[in-house]
């Protein structure tokens, strides 16, 4: 951006008092566009403050137990393959939720959206502008999947495969919701419910809720815990699954505050309604990670 559209738009927020507004809603404040007032900016704020309060100072966000357990490293073997197999179950069944995601979308840009995340799950790398494709790498966490090129072993659930084998763990041992425990599976049922629901304002509040809950470090805790598992047991577990999410959600943190200003500057939006959903799907998260908090105690004596 120009610098001077900078100071331009760094002006019209300090001159109405909408400090906080992302780049992306003040240009359109800027440029009169349709439902951009500095009356809804006002509104937005405010709601913004509810959010902050109200959502995302849920427990799954703000203190995970079983994230600061793992980030020691001291699991046993059967810890491990625990956590894995519940991992690749949820991973699985995201799968399901983002197809609902973008059969529910309501233009079409949001299903591109939508597809776009399908797709990279599946294992089309995203494709940066400009730049070819590492095919023998993780792939890039920028660009799109338009263009770009199929691998199945690109595909995320067969990067927590590799993982699985190295534990001794079969393709058939992992993924599958026979393996997924109650909680595991509540909150894969609460993902498909409520994120890939054809309501679109809750589908959206659950997405909000979801990408906070996937920036707020947990893939870090989940990197460092395992760094300090190989070191200890020699075992050189491969990390890409959760080096590559981490490097993603990095970026996803300002593109989910846009979306959801683009939201409440264009919709008619129930910010009560936005708050509820998007904390029962917290609720879901946080039962999973309760599970996971659950077994691992239970695994703690077995080796």
């Amino acid at each position: 951006m120009r610098d001077d559209l900078y100071k331009s738009l760094k002006s019209l927020a300090q001159q109405h008092h909408i400090e906080g507004l992302s780049l992306p809603s003040l240009t359109a404040l800027n440029a009169h566009q349709d439902g951009y007032t500095i009356d809804k900016a006002r509104q937005f704020l405010q709601f913004q403050r509810r959010i902050d309060r109200e959502l995302l100072e849920h427990r799954v966000i703000t203190c995970n137990p079983y994230a600061l357990w793992f980030e020691q490293g001291n699991q046993n073997l059967n810890q491990i393959k625990a956590f894995i197999i519940q991992f690749s179950v949820f991973s699985n069944q995201f799968l399901i939720a983002q197809l609902n995601k973008m059969i529910h979308a309501d233009t079409l840009e949001t299903m591109r959206a939508s597809k776009e995340i399908l797709a990279n799950e599946l294992g089309v790398s995203f494709k940066p502008p400009g730049k070819k494709i590492d095919a023998h790498g993780l792939g890039s966490t920028e660009g799109s999947v338009e263009g770009s090129i199929f691998h199945f072993s690109a595909g995320h659930f067969e990067w927590l495969y590799t993982i699985a084998k190295k534990l001794g763990l079969d393709f058939a041992d992992i993924g599958q919701p026979k393996h997924g425990t109650e909680s595991t599976l509540f909150f894969c049922d609460e993902l498909i419910r409520l994120y890939g629901g054809e309501n679109y304002q809750i589908s959206q509040a659950a997405s909000y809720a979801v990408e906070n809950w996937a920036a707020a470090g947990f893939w870090g805790q989940l990197i460092e815990g395992f760094r300090r598992f190989n070191e200890r047991t020699g075992l050189k577990l491969p990390l890409g699954f959760f080096i590559w999410h981490d490097k993603l959600e990095a970026q996803h943190a300002s593109h989910t505050q846009e979306e959801l200003e683009e939201l409440y500057f264009t919709r008619q939006l129930d910010e009560d309604q936005f708050i509820h959903y998007g904390c029962e799907m917290l609720d879901g998260v946080a039962a999973f990670w309760d599970g996971l908090d659950e077994q691992r105690r239970e695994l703690a004596a077995v080796h």
